[in-house]
Order: C-alpha cells, then sequence, then structure tokens
C-alpha cells in the first residue's frame, strides 16, 4: 500500500500548529469506498468530484442549500451581446494555490485543454465548448460552437488546476482510471480551495487540513479533516456509535433506525437529484456476454419492454430500499428542470407480459446474459442486482451477475472499455437541467463534440438526437421546456434505458456536528462545524 505524506512548506507548520493546539478542531468521517483518484479530472462520479472540490475549486460553485449558483474563481460571466457563442467570465483577483502561486486566466486556458486530454473522463463537462482565450490575466472568453444559454450551469464541477504545478510535477495529462493508470496528480493535489492536502494513504485514508490562505470566509471550524475508507457496513456503524467517527456519508438502510434512536446522534436525510438506473449494451451486433449468438437481443424494443415489466420496482423501493427511494419512470427526477409528473409513470409490474413479449420477439425459452453491478457506489446496490437478477429469471432470463467495487466496475462498463452487456448505474445532473441527462446518457455517443459520453450502452436515436442538439442552443425558455418534455418521452417511450428510482440522501452524525446536506450529494467541509 502506498502512503503519501505531503508534510512540506504551509502544510507542514500548520500540521504543527494543529497537533500543539488544544483548541484544534478534527473532523473524522468515512465513507464505503475511496475517491480513488485525487485527480478532479479522473471520473466523472459524484463521490470523487465531491471529495476533491474541498481542495480544487471551479469557476462558478453551486450553493449547498438550494442549488443555486454562486461566484467562486470566477467573480462574474456574462453573455455577450455582440456574440451570443461568447460567454466572458471575470476572474477573482488575489487568489493563491496553495503552494503561493498566483491563480489567473492561462491556469482555466491550461486547465481547458486538460479537461478534454485522452485521460480525462470530464470532457463532456465541455462539450459545447469551442476554444478558450485569455482576454487579459484576469479575464477569459469560452465561445461555444453554437450559443449556450446554461454554459455557466454546465461547468459547476469543473475544477481548475494549476499550471505551473501540473508542469513541475509531469501532471500535464490526466491518468486514465479505466486503464489503473496513475500520475502525480492522482495521489497528490494543489488546488485554491479551503482545504489542502497533508496525508493520503489510498483505499485507506486521506488527511486534509485547512487552507489558511483560502481566499473566501470560512463557514467551517476545522482544521483537521481525516477520512477512512470503511467497507464493512457494521463496522462503519459500529465506528460512529462509538465515538471514533463524527460522520458516516454512506448509511446502511437497515441501521438508519438504530442510529437515529441512540442518543447522542442524527440522521441527515433528503431526497436525491440521481437516478438510478439499468443500462443495456445496444450497439454491438452480438452480446459480449450471452448465450445468444449471431445478434443482440437488446436491440428489439420489446426485448427491453420485457426486462422493464419483469422488474417489480415497487417491491425494490419497498424492500430493498426500505422506502428510502421513489420509483421513476424518467431518467431525471422531481427537482430537475424538465421533470414532469403528468409523463412519470412506469408500465405496469407484468410478468406474464414480458413472457409474451420474450416470445413474440424470438426468445420463448428466454436467454442468458451478463450483469456488471458496483458493490459500494449507491444505496444498496448490490440488493438491487441480486433483486433484478431474481425477477428475471422468472420470465426465462438467467443472469450472470459480476458484483465488484466502484473501480473495478466504472474500469470495465465505462468508455472506454464498455465490456458490459447490462448495469446498473446512477446519474446526477449536475446542472439540474434534463438536459444534462439526455445529452451524456441518450444522445448517440459522438466522441468530436462529446455528447453521448456516457451513454455506455450506446443507445441510437437520430430523432432523439436532433432533438436534445436543439435543446442546447434554445434559448426560448417555454419552448425548450416542451422540447426537454418531448425528448424524456421520447426515451421513455422507447425504453431506451429501464430507469429504477431516486434514491434519498442519507447520512449520519453525531449531534454535535452541523452540515449541509443538497440534493446533489456533494459533501462540502466547508459548511460543517463542530459544536
Amino acid at each position: 500500500m502506498k502512503r503519501w505524506a505531503l508534510a512540506a512548506g504551509l502544510v507542514a507548520a500548520l500540521a504543527a500548529g494543529i497537533a500543539e493546539s488544544a483548541a484544534a478542531t478534527t473532523f473524522r468521517w468515512a465513507n464505503d469506498a475511496d475517491s480513488n483518484s485525487l485527480d478532479p479530472y479522473a471520473r466523472q462520479e459524484t463521490f470523487l468530484l465531491s471529495f476533491d472540490s474541498n481542495i480544487y475549486e471551479p469557476l462558478v460553485r453551486r450553493d449547498a442549500h438550494d442549488l443555486s449558483l454562486e461566484p467562486a474563481l470566477a467573480v462574474s460571466w456574462t453573455q455577450l451581446e455582440t456574440n451570443p457563442q461568447v460567454w466572458r467570465f471575470k476572474l477573482r483577483p488575489g487568489v493563491k494555490f496553495q503552494d503561493g502561486t498566483p491563480f489567473g486566466a492561462d491556469d482555466v486556458v491550461f486547465s481547458h485543454a486538460r479537461v478534454l486530454d485522452a485521460g480525462s473522463n470530464m470532457k463532456s463537462v465541455l462539450a459545447t465548448v469551442k476554444e478558450v482565450r485569455k482576454v487579459d490575466d484576469l479575464t477569459v472568453d469560452f465561445e461555444t460552437t453554437a450559443p449556450d444559454p446554461i454554459l455557466p450551469d454546465e461547468i459547476t464541477n469543473w475544477d481548475i488546476m494549476s499550471k505551473a504545478w501540473c508542469e513541475k510535477n509531469n501532471a500535464q495529462h490526466p491518468a486514465d482510471l479505466t486503464k489503473n493508470e496513475e500520475s502525480y496528480a492522482t495521489t497528490h493535489a494543489m488546488g485554491t480551495g479551503p482545504f489542502m492536502l497533508k496525508e493520503r494513504e489510498p483505499d485507506v485514508r486521506t488527511v486534509l487540513v485547512k487552507n489558511p490562505t483560502w481566499w473566501d470566509q470560512p463557514k467551517h471550524n476545522l482544521d483537521e479533516v481525516i477520512f477512512q475508507r470503511v467497507a464493512n457496513p457494521a463496522t462503519r456503524v459500529a465506528a460512529l456509535l462509538s465515538g471514533e467517527l463524527d460522520m458516516l456519508y454512506a448509511v446502511p438502510s437497515q441501521d438508519v433506525d438504530r442510529i437515529a434512536n441512540t442518543k447522542g446522534f442524527k440522521i441527515v436525510q433528503a431526497p436525491e437529484l440521481r437516478t438510478i438506473y439499468l443500462g443495456l449494451d445496444e450497439f454491438r451486433p452480438e452480446l459480449l456476454e450471452s448465450n445468444i449468438k449471431g445478434k443482440n437481443p437488446y436491440k428489439d424494443k420489446r426485448v427491453r419492454q420485457a426486462m422493464y415489466q419483469a422488474i417489480d420496482e415497487d417491491a425494490i423501493v419497498a424492500k430493498v430500499m426500505r422506502g428510502q427511494a421513489k420509483a421513476t419512470a424518467l431518467m431525471v427526477g422531481p427537482g430537475v428542470k424538465g421533470f414532469s409528473d403528468e409523463l412519470n409513470k412506469r408500465l405496469p409490474h407484468d410478468p406474464a407480459a414480458s413472457k409474451k413479449l420474450l416470445a413474440e420477439a424470438g426468445y420463448p425459452n428466454g436467454f442468458e446474459t451478463g450483469m456488471d453491478c458496483p458493490t459500494d457506489r449507491y444505496v444498496n446496490d448490490e440488493q438491487i442486482c441480486l433483486a433484478v437478477v431474481s425477477m428475471l429469471a422468472k420470465v426465462g432470463i438467467k443472469v450472470n451477475l459480476l458484483a465488484q467495487t466502484r473501480a473495478k466496475f466504472f474500469a470495465k462498463v465505462n468508455t472506454p472499455s464498455l465490456q458490459t452487456s447490462l448495469y446498473l448505474i446512477g446519474w446526477t445532473p449536475t446542472t439540474i437541467d434534463a438536459h444534462n441527462a439526455l445529452l451524456n446518457l441518450l444522445h448517440t455517443p459522438d466522441p468530436k463534440t462529446h455528447a453521448g459520453d456516457f451513454n455506455l450502452g450506446g443507445y441510437s436515436n437520430p430523432a432523439l438526437d436532433k432533438l436534445v442538439d436543439q435543446i442546447q442552443v434554445e434559448i426560448d425558455q417555454k419552448k425548450r421546456l416542451d422540447e426537454l418534455h418531448e425528448a424524456l418521452k421520447m426515451a421513455r417511450d422507447d425504453i431506451a434505458t429501464l430507469p429504477l428510482h431516486q434514491q434519498a440522501v442519507i447520512w449520519a452524525t453525531k449531534d454535535n456536528i452541523d452540515l449541509v446536506l443538497p440534493a446533489d450529494d456533494y459533501f462540502a467541509l466547508r459548511y460543517v462545524n463542530v459544536k
């Protein structure tokens, strides 16, 4: 196990001060999995991005209370009246990276080039951006391929990196996690944010300390933050209740009531914007993991519908999720612009109809398929997959389940690997807009524009593509909302994917911890106070 201790200069001095100060405040928290990388371009996945965003910062961030936009490394942004394809960002003066080097336009231009590098998994965030130009040291222009009315919403999870630091440490190129690559930025970090890295022990422990030169006014009272990966649910809960931990990010559903009823502890819960769904390989002529040769069953809508109606999602919500989820027919849920209660009507659970559809599609005896599932990414992810396997078996579809840690799961199913036939995954629209899900998950993959970068099953519908492209540049907000509804309905009716539910966000803390739980599940340490 590699262990990195970053105790030079300012970090060392601050760490020594914490150790000597009786008044120093330490916050200890745990999750069932690690962030896997400190490089904010390594993977477009909530926990990794959330963890790293405590060290790095974007130009525009979200207020954790209501997810509204607010200035971060940019103090203002304007779509130019003379050219609506250009957004001008005025950068915050006086900001320094944690090693003392000044932040400026060169870092933004560099970060744009780096995020488009082959090893980056964040290219789609800037899919509409044609060029980023330095106007002066504190002004940057973003030119888009067409007018993009929501560009600031699209870049809230794109963190800016130091050009000088990356060049000094040969970290100009992101390491590709799907190939198990590493670079200096995988295990080291240098941002502008409220916390900085003191120590990194991958898959075990990461220690952060407060950044005393942070440009913003701290709303937290933390001096040191110790994060631990505790994979076993029972061990994680025991560590909280014994006082060894202050907070759990991943709370086992079966322990929610126990924690809530234990004196000195509390459950913090809210609906989440993330949609959990099943994706299918719909692009290969033959599935990688099936006994059906010469054709791909998932290309047939009747097969997709048969699987949909074989899954009793109400039972999953009630029994597996213990009521802490809401069944969905759409790829977005309440709180996301474009969501519609009227459209959110699931097909009925009907195994008899499923068997009939399979017979009509030419599979009267069903078929065999592989399935990939993470074990430490979503609430009860492995249990959901086991339930799906059982339900599909009842209509003749034998599923060979491969359940594995998130690092192995994403390396297998994510681009460029795509070594999967059926998979469980989740998506949170970072723009809080349905177009984000439509563009990333349902648009035909296009490596040039990065549309469909996370359409891992290769679903393709030219009519939907045309509509999604139109929504991208639509300025008339009423017309745009109508188009969002039309696109969501089109994907729903074609059964592009198998939507399951929106899960609840559940954290657990000691009573003396104040924090903010946002609907996007981002854990911002800058709001944490230990009383």
